[in-house]
C-alpha cells in the first residue's frame, strides 16, 4: 500500500510540473546572417513563460558570406552584431544571453574579444561561458566563433 501511495504522489508531481506539449520548437535562419546549407542558424524552445534559443556557432562573415575583420575585436563585432540579428528574429538582444561558447585561435587575445562581447550582454548578470583555444576553424582567417544560448521572454 505504502509503494502505490508513493508511486501515486510521484507520478502527481511530474504531471503537475510537465510542459503540456513538445510541439513548439521552431528553426529559424536569419536573412541578416549568412546561411550555410545542412544547418540551422537557431532554434526556440517554447518554455511556456519564454523561449529558449539555441545558436549554431556564428563566425565573422557578412551576409554576403564575406569574411568581416582581420583583427579579433573586429572579427568579434561581426559575430556579436550576427547573434543580436539572430535574437531580434525572437524579439531578443544579446542581453537575453545566458550561455556563450566561445573558439578562438588565440587565447592572448581575450581581452579584445572581452571589450566587444561586453557592449552587447547583461554585464549585471553575465553569461556563464566556456573558452577554449582551438588550432584552426573552418578557414584560416577565421579567428573566432561564438555559440549562444539565449531565454527570452514572450508577449
Amino acid at each position: 500500500m505504502k509503494k502505490i501511495l508513493v508511486l501515486v504522489c510521484t507520478l502527481a508531481f511530474l504531471f503537475s510540473f510537465s510542459q503540456k506539449t513538445m510541439n513548439s520548437i521552431e528553426y529559424k535562419n536569419s536573412p541578416k546572417v549568412f546561411s550555410i546549407k545542412g544547418l540551422s542558424q537557431s532554434v526556440s524552445i517554447d518554455c511556456g513563460s519564454s523561449k529558449m534559443i539555441l545558436l549554431s556557432g556564428q563566425v565573422p562573415l557578412d551576409s554576403e558570406g564575406n569574411l568581416v575583420g582581420n583583427s579579433i575585436e573586429e572579427q568579434t563585432q561581426q559575430v556579436f552584431k550576427n547573434i543580436e540579428s539572430i535574437l531580434r528574429e525572437y524579439g531578443g538582444t544579446g542581453k537575453d544571453i545566458i550561455k556563450l561558447g566561445i573558439f578562438t585561435t588565440d587565447i592572448k587575445k581575450t581581452p579584445d574579444f572581452r571589450k566587444v562581447r561586453d557592449l552587447y550582454v547583461n554585464l549585471q548578470n553575465p553569461p556563464v561561458s566556456s573558452l577554449v583555444e582551438v588550432s584552426r576553424l573552418f578557414r584560416d582567417d577565421v579567428l573566432i566563433e561564438v555559440e549562444a544560448t539565449a531565454v527570452i521572454k514572450n508577449k
